[in-house]
């Protein structure tokens, strides 16, 4: 027993504690100067750089800092910083090969970062999924969605996937398809739709509201109805242009075809009509010949 404490006490006293207390020092204030300096370097960067990109500079020089913070300490504990350095090296090459995925999804996010397709805030399509960008990292891209779900893309699936900002620019198209009935005078038709997009506040009137010929369909004339609103108001853009535009082709007398189908037995005939059973019925009393006329001819 009396050995044992012996070992022990000399163990204790052999420690560098003026050296730990040093290294220990060193990482406290280092960790303070790091989080000073990168919220320094952030303030800087948000006057020339978008949100997003400030973030991330702003994480490479906390990490930066604070690794060069750690090195220091483990040299005034004893570590020797070339064996260090070798060993990590030998770490990260094992890490990269069993981590080749992530290693391309962070090369993607550089690339991410350096074109800019989007930025927190914007509201993207990304394949089939649509969301608000919530937040831009160096693996991947977070999102919400309308229906308020979370979704994580990776950036390797963004660099090699069409992606759709609806936020880039301050204006945005509606297009909406209308048909008329063949009876309809176009000039007419285009003249009413045009008046909604007058009294509706918000369509823009530069650019202005534009009609287009889509073509002859089976059951109407196919137009195309194009009208400008903010970014900001596009939804109930969309959402109340339709409704004013039929209330005005009611009002109007505008008809608003239906899907039909007729038939002819020749150029120059009459449309063949369509009988009802129980009417031609009546017209045949059981027992009369459907070929015999009502004075006994044939027909």
């Amino acid at each position: 027993m009396g050995d044992f404490g012996t070992t022990l006490w000399e163990q204790i006293t052999g420690v560098n504690w003026a050296g730990l207390l040093q290294a220990l020092i060193i990482l406290v204030v280092g960790w303070a100067l790091a989080r000073v300096v990168s919220r320094a370097v952030g303030r800087v960067l948000t006057l020339h750089l978008d949100i997003h990109q400030t973030t991330l500079l702003r994480r490479v020089v906390f990490y930066v800092i604070f690794g060069l913070v750690i090195a220091s300490a483990l040299h005034q504990l004893g570590f020797k910083l070339g064996v260090l350095l070798g060993a990590a090296g030998i770490l990260t090459v094992a890490i990269g090969f069993a981590s080749q995925t992530s290693a391309s999804n962070l090369i993607s996010g550089l690339f991410l970062i350096a074109e800019r397709p989007f930025q927190i805030g914007d509201f993207v399509q990304i394949g089939d999924t649509a969301g608000e960008v919530l937040a831009i990292d160096l693996l991947s891209v977070k999102l919400r969605t309308r229906d308020n779900l979370f979704v994580r893309v990776p950036n390797e699936t963004l660099v090699k996937t069409q992606v759709t900002n609806y936020s880039r620019f301050p204006i945005r198209r509606y297009d909406l398809q209308v048909g008329v009935a063949y009876k309809e005078d176009l000039t007419r038709v285009k003249g009413v739709l045009e008046s909604v997009a007058d009294s509706n506040p918000l369509c823009l009137q530069e650019p202005k509201p534009q009609v287009f010929f889509q073509g002859f369909g089976n059951s109407s004339v196919d137009l195309q109805f194009s009208v400008w609103g903010l970014r900001e108001n596009f939804l109930e853009l969309r959402n109340t242009l339709p409704l004013e535009i039929k209330q005005a082709f009611d009002e109007q007398g505008i008809e608003i075809p239906f899907p039909h189908l007729s038939l002819y037995t020749g150029s120059a005939t009459r449309a063949f009509p369509v009988v009802h059973p129980q009417a031609g019925a009546a017209d045949n009393p059981p027992g009369a010949d459907p070929d015999q006329d009502g004075n006994g001819g044939r027909r």
